[in-house]
């Protein structure tokens, strides 16, 4: 099913949107704006701390554009904190759809480099798609899609609200794009995938941008990819999290449960004995320090940490309830998703929280825990791999990212770690590492 709300042009303003939104006068307005001012700095802060700059064009859209519209009935504080915003779930309580936080919004935008007067393709959007339509200018385009009658709905009816009329609403399955209004300058995806279907590729300009949360080896990252024939090129990288798509690109990523359930692991394709790894996690925990340390506002390149220990074979990632973790079961880097190694099917090392090393936590050093009968062992080749990454990666260009049609002979990708799915051949590769 296809459903569209009608492009129409809008004229008389500068900001793109209707003339009967809510007017500068009204009470809201100030208060508004006094509300989504310190998350803007806080965004601008966040990107130096990265070296990176928040373009004016993005920075004037946040200021712009009415957040509080996009999430009918939550209270206006919530609104515009700088936090994702949850707007459906499953019966069992997880998300099917939400309002991204705003730092994430401004970092993919970053991503996209939207110039006016481009066509625009959001797959699974609302807000952001409002934000976009700033970004295009009167002479662009945006069309926003989601395979949700009702998602697509409330994202018509707040585009409505907010005046931004000339938005197409598309209720459609995101595998397959918007043909009918392409080819798109940029695409952005706004729910994770774990493959690249055709249709992006092919419903995208050559030389245009495709950015989309992707997940490589349980890890999601959103990465800017450009067009290059049939294939996709891209460094830009972000660590995110969105919720999963729906539809025919669907897919289910399954976790071992640990120690009754406080702990779980995603192990990829591997064959893990659950039993003799949760038994593992009641041993002494070992501890190996590699040496290497990162400052304050150095979280980013976690992400490139991780992708470098995915291409290991016994990668996975340990994930626990906070009850384990404060009992002291585990202690990850983050209870959400730990790089972490295994070692011969009852031995396990995972990234530990940071260890400070100065009185103001300023200076923190990396390292590994481990548990099981060859958990010293493990725990060294965790560290190990960290300072490679470190004294050969981490200040270089990072990872490069590279989407091939399914097919492709091996002798045609690029040396590095090859994840096969079911339309594409996803290559990440580390030039001129040494091991």
């Amino acid at each position: 099913m296809v459903r569209s709300r009608p492009a129409s042009q809008m004229t008389g303003t500068t900001n793109h949107r209707a003339a009967d939104s809510t007017p500068q006068d009204h009470p809201i307005v100030p208060f508004r704006l006094t509300l989504a001012e310190p998350v803007v700095e806080q965004i601008i802060v966040q990107r130096e701390e990265l070296g990176l700059v928040l373009s004016r064009e993005v920075e004037a859209a946040l200021r712009t554009v009415p957040r509080h519209l996009f999430a009918p009935g939550v209270p206006l504080e919530q609104a515009y904190a700088n936090h994702s915003i949850v707007t459906k779930r499953t019966e069992r309580g997880s998300p099917l759809s939400s309002v991204s936080a705003p730092w994430v919004q401004a970092m993919m935008l970053g991503q996209l480099q939207v110039a006016p007067g481009q066509r625009v393709l959001e797959i699974g959007g609302g807000y952001n798609a409002a934000l976009l339509r700033e970004l295009v200018g009167p002479e662009g385009s945006v069309s926003t899609l989601d395979i949700d009658p009702e998602i697509a709905d409330r994202a018509l009816s707040c585009l409505t609200t907010a005046g931004y009329r000339d938005v197409r609403v598309l209720c459609a399955d995101g595998e397959f794009g918007a043909a009918e209004y392409g080819p798109f300058d940029r695409i952005i995806v706004t729910v994770g995938t774990w493959g690249i279907p055709p249709a992006w590729v092919e419903q995208l300009a050559e030389g245009g941008r495709l950015v989309v949360p992707l997940w490589i080896k349980g890890l999601c990252q959103s990465w800017a990819l450009e067009r290059h024939g049939r294939c996709l090129v891209g460094r830009d990288r972000i660590g995110c999290g969105f919720v999963p798509m729906q539809g025919v690109g669907k897919y289910r990523s399954q976790s071992i449960p640990l120690h009754g359930g406080q702990a779980s692991l995603w192990v990829g394709d591997q064959q893990a004995d659950a039993t003799a790894l949760g038994e593992a996690l009641s041993t002494p925990r070992v501890e190996a320090w590699s040496g290497v340390t990162v400052r304050k506002g150095e979280i980013e390149l976690f992400g490139g940490l991780g992708l470098w220990l995915a291409r290991l074979p016994e990668f996975c990632l340990l994930s626990a309830k906070q009850d384990a973790v404060d009992r002291g079961l585990v202690s990850p880097a983050s209870p959400m998703a730990s790089p972490a190694l295994l070692d011969r099917d009852s031995s396990l090392a995972y990234r530990a929280k940071l260890r400070p090393l100065d009185a103001g936590k300023t200076i923190r050093e990396l390292g590994a825990y481990a548990h099981g009968p060859h958990a010293a062992e493990v725990a060294e080749r965790f560290v190990d791999q960290i300072r490679i990454w470190d004294r050969d990666h981490r200040h270089g260009p990072g990872p490069r990212l590279t989407v091939h049609p399914a097919g492709t002979p091996d002798g045609d990708l690029p040396a590095g770690l090859v994840i096969d799915r079911r339309h594409t051949r996803i290559v990440v590769s580390w030039p001129d590492h040494a091991e």
